[in-house]
């Protein structure tokens, strides 16, 4: 049985990431195929949250953040949202 992830954006998500420049989407999607996609172990590159979010982790992508939903289950890394770092924590 494979153990390996693979990632995917929630619905809200891709939209928010589709108004990003293409330079930043390129480089988020380079990162994320390079350190989830087909790795065994996503929790090494990121850090779980805490409070509300304590279920989701945290992906540093230079000045932007990755919050996604880990399901260990299904080897599954579903992105919920991709901001600034200042922007990410916030309900907008």
């Amino acid at each position: 049985m494979s153990k390996e992830y693979h990632w995917s954006f929630d619905k809200v998500a891709e939209k928010n990431f589709s108004k990003l420049g293409q330079q930043v989407q390129r480089r988020i999607v380079r990162w994320l195929d390079k350190h989830i996609e087909g790795y065994d172990n996503p929790h090494a590159w990121g850090k779980a949250l805490e409070g509300d979010l304590g279920t989701l982790w945290r992906y540093r992508i230079g000045s932007y953040r990755v919050i996604a939903d880990i399901n260990d289950g299904k080897f599954e890394i579903l992105v919920v949202k991709v901001a600034k770092r200042n922007d990410v924590y916030t309900n907008k």
